[in-house]
């Protein structure tokens, strides 16, 4: 890791900006290196992802893997592979029973001045409605549905995706346009960027 990004991440690491609002305490949770090529963007961890410190370290990140078309191998241990949520530390469920949104001091805070810090990033995943608003703006669509379907509008650098929450299954099981158009698009983004042969899984 250069320097610089080290110099940046253990600042985060030690960020205290909104700890008195987070229910466990800050644990910023990211992985960088200089040779990030495909950043993944989510929205911020979970409580278990909290626990072990690891980017999406649950049922999501099972869904996430089999979208990507890797296995838990290259999905941590490839360094061309960046995890940087919209809020790096877990914020607590709301009373639906998901997840409450992620802090929202923490991506213009952070984010900038990180992905300057990555030359060789191409290709960013936007996973969720927080990161697709804060990266895409008016660019993106009414709705979800809308920005991951109009999915073409944003490559070369920006490729939209919904959440990979088992909560979301009805979401995919009526949209089967996603499988069909956009992992296909995914994987192969996916092989190329990660240096990995077609035949990876």
């Amino acid at each position: 890791m250069t320097e610089a990004l080290a110099a940046a991440v253990a600042e985060i690491r030690a960020c205290r900006l909104c700890a008195e609002e987070l229910p466990l305490g800050p644990r910023p949770v990211l992985t960088l290196s200089p040779r990030t090529r495909l950043l993944v963007v989510g929205q911020a961890p979970s409580a278990t992802v909290h626990r072990s410190g690891i980017p999406f370290d649950s049922r999501s990140g099972d869904r996430l893997r089999d979208w990507l078309g890797i296995g838990m191998g290259e999905f941590l241990g490839n360094d061309r592979l960046g995890f940087m949520p919209m809020g790096f530390c877990y914020t607590g469920r709301n009373p639906a029973g998901g997840d409450n949104p992620p802090a929202r001091i923490c991506a213009p805070t952070w984010h900038p001045g990180l992905r300057r810090l990555l030359p060789d990033l191409e290709l960013t995943l936007l996973i969720g409605r927080y990161a697709q608003a804060y990266y895409l703006g008016k660019q993106g669509k009414a709705s979800l549905t809308g920005t991951v379907a109009a999915w073409r509008d944003y490559l070369p650098h920006f490729l939209p995706l919904p959440h990979p929450s088992w909560r979301n299954s009805g979401w995919l099981a009526g949209n089967p346009w996603f499988g069909q158009e956009v992992l296909p698009e995914l994987r192969g983004q996916v092989i190329r960027l990660l240096g990995l042969s077609a035949s990876v899984r």
